[in-house]
């Protein structure tokens, strides 16, 4: 017997959002690789020839990080 108690559309969230975790580790797995994450950048060098200058700007904004965890620290106290 199935209870259907109108549940059954979390319940499909839930696996949807498990799903997606799953597969974001299973990427990040394959990506740690250093062999892997060469041929990766090579092979998006050649799709995408202005993606060094994009990263680059990443890099930029990975400089705040520190700046922000120091903000939410002096905040918690």
């Amino acid at each position: 017997m199935e209870n259907n108690n109108g549940h059954d559309g979390s319940r499909d969230l839930v696996y949807l959002a498990g799903g997606a975790a799953l597969v974001v580790l299973g990427l990040g797995l394959i990506a740690s690789h250093p062999a892997v994450r060469k041929s990766l950048q090579t092979a998006l060098a050649a799709v995408l020839p202005d993606m060094q200058t994009r990263l680059g700007q990443m890099s930029s904004i990975s400089a705040v990080v520190p700046d922000i965890q120091r903000y939410l620290k002096l905040r918690a106290m």
